[in-house]
């Protein structure tokens, strides 16, 4: 039985630890997502304290696989306490590490990724997504406009690698002749990218 109860505590402890999670009209344009898809496994890079992943829990279907890497062990084992308390924990599958070492080892094939983990290395998760997604998957990335720095002349020290590495994702994911993509400029930005599937 899904808690929402237990879900909106762990939103506003968050936003009390000013912990990042999904904003809610970015969660919208996701939860439309979900619902017209029907993904059968999703892969999360960032788990956080497992907020977007139950939500993600809670908008597809029971036989939904989750599976969702996280680097820092502590908000790992409060993200499992947490997805507990919602009762999703059947669904979901917690990974600590870095997303670096632990992606190429992945075996599985999903339909969506959600990239929610340090903006340096979104051209790096954009990589092996591709790879790790089936025909017409979809790769979701949040935060894309970075407090709209991104599409900006912005230059400043102490972003400047974080905004160039996005700058360099959403230059792969609009020439990427293997996928379609849209930037929306809701949240923080969300790319929206499909895998075309006849390529």
């Amino acid at each position: 039985m899904f808690n929402d109860e237990a879900l909106e505590k762990i939103k506003q402890k968050a936003l009390e630890d000013h912990i990042p999670i999904i904003m809610d009209d970015t969660l919208e344009k996701i939860i439309e997502i979900l619902e017209k898809e029907k993904p059968k496994r999703i892969l999360e890079i960032g788990t956080a304290v497992g907020y977007s992943a139950s939500q993600f829990a809670k908008y597809t279907d029971n036989d939904c696989i989750i599976d969702t890497i996280e680097i820092d062990e502590n908000r790992a084992n409060e993200a499992q306490i947490n997805i507990k308390s919602i009762g999703v924990a059947d669904r979901i599958n917690i990974m600590i590490g870095n997303a670096v070492d632990i992606l190429p080892n992945l075996k599985e094939k999903y339909d969506i990724l959600f990239i929610d983990a340090a903006k340096g290395k979104y051209p790096i998760f954009l990589e092996y997504g591709i790879k790790l997604l089936n025909p017409n998957g979809i790769i979701l990335a949040d935060n894309i406009l970075y407090k709209g720095y991104v599409m900006s002349d912005y230059n400043a020290h102490k972003q400047r690698t974080a905004v160039r590495h996005l700058r360099e994702y959403i230059k792969e994911i609009t020439e990427n002749e293997k996928l379609e993509s849209e930037i929306l400029d809701i949240g923080d930005g969300l790319a929206i990218s499909r895998i075309k599937a006849d390529k």
